[in-house]
């Protein structure tokens, strides 16, 4: 006797097993947020001389890059070196607002399947 066996055409998962692990995910990705702006505050100043040394490579080589008359090249330099304090500033207030979701969500990519 042959039975004929409909088969839905919905994947069969464990609805249930799959919010839990979901939410299980969700709240690791929390903490690992929580965990990373902790490691800024304990680590500022080392943020601050990255923060820093990056300035100094990025500004020189951006006005290469756009600046070709040599005079006014010179005084974009001193211009940029000058402004470093104030960009520091708001490079570091990005930072805090932005680099935790971005590390957390790069590392989450990292390790889905």
């Amino acid at each position: 006797m042959n039975k004929i066996i409909s088969v839905s055409s919905q994947p069969i998962t464990n609805r249930s097993a799959t919010s839990a692990r979901s939410q299980m995910e969700a709240e690791r990705v929390q903490e690992i947020l929580i965990l990373l702006t902790s490691l800024m505050a304990r680590e500022e100043a080392t943020i601050k001389l990255i923060i820093d040394c990056l300035y100094d490579i990025g500004y020189a080589n951006l006005i290469n890059k756009k600046v070709r008359f040599r005079p006014l090249n010179s005084l974009a330099k001193f211009v940029a070196k000058r402004s470093k304090p104030i960009a520091k500033i708001f490079a570091w207030r990005w930072f805090i607002k932005n680099c935790p979701q971005l590390i957390a969500k790069w590392l989450y990519i990292k390790v889905q399947f």
